[in-house]
């Protein structure tokens, strides 16, 4: 078997050491072929430092690199171009003045691998220096390739530099602009689409190929992709966790596929995928390498849980570049990749998108941290914890229901305890989705709104949850009881066993009835 490339960022390494490599030269052929400024949006350690050097190695003619790929036949490899490659991971940017110093000493670098010396003292100069300096030495138009364009903007989101890098980085990109006619091909990628960059405003004829079709699967690993290039890891992998080939292939594709940016192929996360392979183990390795306590804390401060808790619509505004000193979560999370496109509807004019969390690792580790983030419980203790409520809600346990429930509310501080029943409910549900029930919240019905409703084999729970910081508890246990009852929430459910939930808060204090449902 060929070694995976795990942490391999570079083409030229990965391909001398002959480690395993899916090939993705015709879609990277059809962009370099048919346009010249492109923009493309993934999330961290899906493959676009990967991509990125891919296309390095093309541009500087390295054909050797490219046998037996797609690209090795079709390319004219007797063109060969100067190359500025920047990784602004690799550039230091804590303050202004020292992305500065590291910046111009990058292009520097850069110029001194093609005998060029730069004497501009700015960052926009410099690189402007170094563009016409290379075509003039070579008589080649250059190329252009920027990988994490917006590494300093996500690294300063929050701090006192955030206006100065802003503005810095608005200078340095648009200097491509006024260079148009020194350059053969520009590519940036990145995490998020950021609007105040010029970037998106001055380079007018930018093709964003996020969303684009042709493209949708020009990182990640599709499931023919799979299983054509890893046929003897997933053998391994098999043997080792007892399963047969499909029941595992079942497995991973609930695990590490389901991301989507067309809403109609599908791709597996590289770097979970190959981690999978090295150590035939399930567990969140991508999630791991970035816990997103921003973004968790961003949702738990709004209290907006529902894009993370169910499906959801949105048109094509919630993909446009967003302003980074007035954070949306929508755009954000699917930037990021904890939310992605399960569907693509065309309406007349118009294109609606469904928006859901791509698969179980995402799921699993983000609704624990959200889970921990509301109730302060440890994450590590979460799986045993997750054993007793699935057991007591099958059982009918409402005392021992309650006990967890208390538990988990002991270790909320009295400060971030917030009096509105819309806090609690979003704790309860997603206490419920840790649990892997498929739990639906807020569902419409002639009579009113059940709060909760999730299924299981053989049983259905129908859960309302009332919260009051001064009714007493009992009162409202009954209440919530007596709605469920009283406009018969469970109707449209009777096909199995139902047991109906009733949680009531007040404060730290928890109270739960669990009853069958009458079926008459």
């Amino acid at each position: 078997m060929k070694n995976l490339p795990i942490g391999i960022q570079s083409f030229e390494d990965l391909r001398s050491t002959g480690c395993l490599y899916v090939d993705k030269t015709e879609g990277i052929y059809r962009l370099i072929s048919s346009g010249k400024v492109y923009f493309l949006s993934r999330p961290r350690r899906f493959g676009k430092s990967l991509l990125v050097s891919t296309m390095e190695a093309i541009f500087k003619g390295k054909k050797e690199l490219f046998e037996g790929l797609y690209i090795y036949d079709k390319w004219d490899w007797s063109q060969q171009f100067p190359v500025i490659r920047i990784d602004w991971t690799q550039i230091s940017h804590a303050t202004p003045d020292e992305m500065k110093v590291n910046m111009i000493g990058y292009l520097k670098e850069i110029a001194q691998k093609y005998r060029v010396s730069l004497s501009a003292q700015s960052i926009p100069d410099c690189f402007r220096e170094l563009i016409t300096s290379l075509y003039e030495q070579t008589g080649k138009k250059v190329v252009i390739l920027i990988d994490e364009y917006d590494s300093p903007i996500t690294d300063h989101l929050f701090d006192s530099h955030m206006d100065d890098i802003r503005k810095a980085m608005h200078d340095f990109y648009r200097v491509m602009k006024g260079a148009d006619e020194y350059l053969r091909f520009i590519f940036l990628t990145g995490v998020s689409k950021f609007s105040g960059l010029s970037v998106f405003s001055a380079l007018n004829n930018l093709d964003d190929i996020t969303l684009d079709r042709s493209y949708a699967s020009i990182c990640g690993y599709t499931q023919a992709e799979l299983e054509n290039n890893f046929a003897d890891y997933i053998a391994k992998a098999a043997q080792e966790n007892e399963m047969s080939g499909n029941e595992l292939l079942e497995e991973i594709k609930l695990w590490y596929n389901g991301y989507s940016w067309d809403g109609k192929t599908s791709v597996y996360n590289p770097f979970s995928t190959l981690s999978f392979f090295k150590k035939c183990q399930f567990d969140n390795y991508w999630f791991r390498t970035g816990t997103p306590t921003f973004l968790v804390e961003l949702l738990k401060k709004r209290n907006k849980l529902s894009p993370v808790l169910e499906a959801m619509d949105a048109d094509s505004s919630a993909f446009e570049s967003y302003d980074p000193a007035n954070l949306s979560e929508i755009p954000l999370l699917f930037q990021t990749g904890y939310l992605t496109i399960k569907r693509r509807t065309a309406i007349r004019t118009q294109t609606l998108y469904t928006l859901g969390i791509p698969n179980s690792e995402v799921r699993i580790s983000f609704y624990k941290h959200l889970f921990t983030a509301y109730s302060k419980y440890p994450v590590e203790q979460l799986s045993s914890l997750v054993l007793n409520v699935q057991e007591q809600i099958h059982n009918g346990d409402a005392s021992g229901l309650e006990r967890n429930l208390t538990m988990l509310l002991a270790n909320i501080p009295y400060k971030l305890q917030v009096k509105n029943e819309a806090y609690y409910h979003s704790l309860f549900l997603l206490l419920m989705k840790i649990m892997g029930f498929d739990i639906q919240g807020e569902i419409l019905t002639s009579v009113g709104r059940i709060d909760a409703v999730w299924r299981q084999p053989g049983l259905t729970v129908v859960a309302e949850v009332k919260y009051h910081h001064k009714k007493k508890i009992g009162t409202l246990l009954d209440e919530a009881m007596k709605q469920i009852r009283d406009r018969r929430y469970y109707e449209a459910y009777l096909d199995r066993k139902v047991r109906l939930l009733a949680v009531a808060f007040t404060g730290k204090t928890v109270k739960c009835k669990l009853e069958e449902a009458d079926c008459s």
